[in-house]
């Protein structure tokens, strides 16, 4: 996946990740298609990644929470 071809947003990589899954799924892809699709999806997964701790760090700013308070109120009840 070169820079030019790199998701801005969540939603665009999670529908790319979707279509490489189907794609690996259906077995049609030699084995050089499957680990270049291997690779983009992997790759696609650690930026989704970083997009949900994003967004769950402005969630728990905005809360005015941190993650050590969510662990407390767990383990209280």
């Amino acid at each position: 996946m070169t820079d030019q071809q790199k998701p801005k947003h969540f939603e665009e990589a999670l529908q790319r990740l979707e279509t490489i899954v189907a794609k690996m799924e259906s077995r049609d892809e030699s084995l050089e298609e499957s680990l270049t699709l291997f690779e983009e999806g992997m790759t696609l997964l650690s930026f989704c990644k970083d997009q949900l701790q994003t967004a769950e760090q402005k969630i728990e700013e905005l809360s005015g929470r941190s993650p050590d308070d969510e662990s407390k109120d767990h383990g209280s009840r």
